[in-house]
């Protein structure tokens, strides 16, 4: 399976999953349908199926014009999401498994973000290579999305189901904002090693025009404050020795910064 990236909107990604021997293809969170039409006949390709986190529009825009095209797609995301998915045709549960080609993958419920938000973990296929997470706006690359339909302690503990995740795990996350997230990382956490020298290698990233996705549950876990919960110097930035409110407060912090 290849993970194609594509850019939509002002800084979203499509993921494109592509299984080239059974010439296949899978759209990961379709903000806009054009990008993934373009990729479908440059690789001469047809859509099976679309694998959605949750209902943002910015998520599933490209929904129902990719099934216009495509009318056999099966279109699949969180049961509580009944309602709010364009199209959606199956209605998936914490522990569900999902094909796609010869790969499976697990469904993780990661709510918070919105109270039906679920991601897609695809292990690997041989024991020690990196797995596939599609977390859509759970965990970021240097922060996480914002709570609108959850509570914090929800958050917390959805993040801790996807730090869980072996250190290699790929993290496919649905938005370019690694940069802003590590200036505000870094406000919190600046003595954190690690994260001043990730700062300084996404910033020549982005000053070359490229993407910063995906990254690794190791990396994650140690620049990323909004999985350091545990850490004293997070503590100290929250005045708070309380894992969830250590994030509330941290995450209340990122809302303003």
């Amino acid at each position: 399976m290849q993970v194609i990236r594509l850019e939509a909107l002002s800084d979203n990604y499509i993921f494109l999953l592509y299984d080239r021997t059974q010439n296949i293809a899978a759209a990961v969170d379709p903000a806009e349908a054009e990008p993934v039409f373009r990729k479908l006949t440059e690789l001469n390709t047809k859509l099976v199926a679309i694998f959605n986190t949750h209902h943002h529009h910015d998520h599933v825009g490209g929904n129902q014009q990719l099934m216009q095209k495509f009318p056999e797609t099966i279109v699949y995301a969180g049961a509580e999401d009944r309602g709010r998915i364009p199209g959606q045709t199956v209605f998936l549960e914490d522990g569900d498994h999902v094909q796609f080609g010869d790969r499976m993958a697990e469904v993780i419920f990661v709510p918070g973000h919105t109270r039906a938000h679920i991601a897609y973990y695809f292990p690997p296929e041989v024991a020690g290579e990196p797995g596939d997470l599609f977390c859509g706006d759970t965990l970021f690359a240097g922060g996480c999305g914002r709570i609108f339909e959850g509570t914090p302690a929800q958050m917390v503990n959805s993040l801790n189901k996807l730090r869980s995740l072996p250190d290699n795990t790929q993290v496919w996350c649905a938005h370019e904002y690694t940069l802003k997230n590590l200036q505000f990382a870094l406000t919190v956490d600046g003595e954190n090693a690690d994260l001043q020298k990730r700062f300084d290698e996404v910033k020549a990233y982005r000053n070359q025009g490229k993407a910063t996705i995906p990254s690794t549950i190791g990396v994650e876990k140690r620049t990323n404050p909004f999985l350091r919960w545990e850490q004293p110097t997070l503590q100290s930035a929250a005045k708070s020795n309380d894992p969830v409110q250590t994030f509330a407060r941290i995450r209340g912090m990122k809302d303003r910064f």
